[in-house]
């Protein structure tokens, strides 16, 4: 089945027909108000209109042919009406889009949770915990950032457009970081086998201590909120946020994809000879193996595989859904043969909420500068997002009403983090797979937003449904968070074509990606920089800033984004409009007619 590329124009909210009009009343305002909202109420759950309105929703079920877009003979099924932010849209086709958006973004919520218990070793029950306070904490603050309250002045809370938010991968990056600097300082216990290899012990205070810091560092976020927007961005050009946004991603793949992709991005990963983690992901797993076994590796690539044939035959729904369905299917692979561990589901309780369980809060010295930058980060991500947004929104990218949503919605980062803190969830940043969501299914209505909301809020109180995500084998999370870490190296790069790539860029990306890569490649290269200072050499404020510094050298994309940053800031800039094809010999062309009037 062929599918259209035309973008039909808007549709208009529908008007009410006669046998729906309001009469004129002599009540007052608000009395009026009441009866015109009842009878849109009733109107809109006893009609078929109400229910279902003019949405083809078998374009949004039917699969695709591959290699027919554009050959079929058969008449063009025209896509579905564009539904803008507010327009009246249908239940049925809020509650798909709603239910669309969720899972969309699930596999991003439920990953760094995962991630942050398997690097603490925390044990099953706090751990399906921590999944559910992710999705809950996300719904409940996601509405926040739909919302677009008017604070004073032109200032707002939000960005009025269906922005939906999730754990920041760039804090899942940093977190692991700290976690290493803790262990390595005694903070976190460890113990040491005979042959040498290094045993972590669970640590749920490491957590709190994050949680704390990034409490307290929130609020530089908050302050860079009223800062006019066309400042942050010539701050953080498509040259910084691209290289930042590249580096989280390539990062998050060889710490976190690959290596459970293999079995088990915890000890497991180093081979031992001797201990629980001989084998993967410990040797009390139902069907444990060595580390990079190629049973592993072949449920891994069956989940991979999985999202790319979903792709190529799925429905628009169930493209938007690749991830989960990569997901479900590895994992009916690994139930059948045996690698599924159900105690996680038995333990997780039916039903459950925010602060069933909690975490001592403390702020950890080391972790402020990083957190710092991690905040920048999450400021920048979201001044694109919020640009992706509105694009496939079809609202204004420029002039003062964007401004004000990107204003908003920096703001709702900032205040987010805070009180996402408070919910037991490390900080967010608005996600960008949700503007995929809306391109395809053509609804950029934020009453399919908090439909989504709702979802993931029923999502987290279902305890038994985290108790089934942290059961996952982790080489089908691996499989499936490789690919998704690789969208956001992806997204990275898409920012960075938005540069010229004069000499002057060519020069900035080179300098940033020499220590991004290089620490990717090498993790422990800046490690021992500050090994000859002894502990009573210098005081213990000393020690935590030698500490945050190691921290931000060892983050892939920290380092790499300060030196992008710098260089951005201290670099003139060239009038230059384009190279020679010769660039080896470094022959450049300068834009003369700029300069002289007269052609180039």
């Amino acid at each position: 089945m062929s599918i259209t590329r035309e973008q039909p124009n808007r549709i208009a909210s529908p008007t009410p027909s006669a046998s729906h009009t309001i009469p004129t009343t002599s009540h007052p305002s608000r009395v009026f108000s009441v009866q015109s909202l009842t009878s849109r109420v009733i109107t809109k759950l006893t009609t078929r209109h109400g229910w279902f309105g003019d949405y083809d929703y078998a374009w949004l079920c039917l699969p695709t042919l591959p290699f027919t877009v554009g050959k079929s003979t058969k008449p063009r099924r025209r896509a579905p009406p564009f539904y803008p932010l507010d327009s009246d849209l249908p239940l049925l086709l809020a509650m798909t889009c709603g239910l669309q958006h969720a899972l969309a973004m699930l596999a991003g919520l439920i990953t760094p949770p995962i991630i942050f218990a398997s690097a603490l070793n925390l044990d099953a029950e706090l751990s399906a915990y921590m999944i559910s306070a992710s999705l809950i904490g996300c719904g409940i603050l996601s509405l926040v950032q739909m919302s677009r309250i008017k604070l004073f002045g032109e200032y707002y809370l939000g960005t009025g457009l269906l922005s939906v938010v999730g754990t920041s991968f760039a804090t899942l990056s940093t977190a692991n970081a700290i976690f290493n600097a803790m262990y390595a300082d005694g903070t976190c216990p460890s113990t040491t086998a005979p042959d040498g290899t290094i045993t972590r012990g669970a640590c749920p205070d490491a957590y709190g201590k994050v949680l704390g810091t990034a409490m307290v560092c929130s609020f530089l976020e908050i302050f860079m909120s009223f800062v006019p927007p066309r400042i942050l961005q010539r701050i953080f050009p498509p040259m910084v946020t691209g290289t930042v946004i590249l580096m989280i991603g390539a990062s998050l793949i060889g710490s976190s994809g690959i290596p459970n992709w293999g079995g088990g991005s915890n000890d497991c990963s180093g081979r031992p000879t001797s201990g629980i983690f001989e084998l993967c992901p410990t040797i009390f797993a139902p069907r444990p193996l060595p580390w990079g076994s190629p049973e592993f590796i072949g449920l891994g690539f069956l989940s991979f595989v999985s999202i790319i044939l979903t792709e190529l035959f799925g429905s628009p729904f169930l493209k938007n859904i690749s991830i989960i369905v990569g997901l479900a299917v590895g994992c009916i692979v690994a139930g059948a043969a045996g690698y599924i561990d159900g105690s996680s589901i038995k333990s997780a309780p039916a039903i459950t909420f925010l602060w069933v369980k909690t975490f001592k809060i403390g702020v950890y010295g080391p972790a402020i500068l990083p957190m710092f930058a991690v905040y920048i980060s999450l400021a920048m991500e979201a001044i694109g997002d919020i640009t992706a947004s509105a694009e496939v929104s079809r609202v204004p990218v420029d002039g003062v009403e964007f401004d004000s949503r990107i204003q908003g919605g920096v703001l709702s980062d900032g205040i987010g983090g805070f009180f996402s803190a408070l919910f037991t969830v490390t900080p967010l940043s608005i996600f960008a797979q949700n503007n995929g969501v809306i391109a395809i299914t053509r609804c950029a209505n934020r009453t399919a937003g908090r439909f989504c909301c709702c979802f993931l809020i029923l999502f987290g109180i279902l305890g038994k449904i985290s108790g089934v995500f942290l059961a996952i084998p982790n080489p089908v999370l691996g499989g499936v968070t490789t690919f998704l870490f690789a969208s956001v190296a992806t997204s990275g790069i898409r920012v960075l074509a938005y540069n010229r790539f004069t000499r002057r860029d060519r020069f900035i990306l080179a300098a940033a990606l020499s220590f991004g890569v290089g620490n990717l490649l090498k993790p422990d290269v800046f490690m021992h920089l500050f090994d000859g200072v002894g502990p009573g050499e210098v005081s213990a404020g000393t020690r935590g800033l030698l500490d945050s510094i190691t921290i931000i050298l060892s983050t892939p994309f920290l380092i790499a984004g300060i030196v992008a940053v710098v260089l951005n800031l201290i670099l003139p800039q060239e009038d230059i409009v384009q190279e020679a094809d010769d660039d080896a010999e470094g022959v450049e062309v300068i834009d003369i007619e700029a300069h002289h009037g007269e052609k180039k």
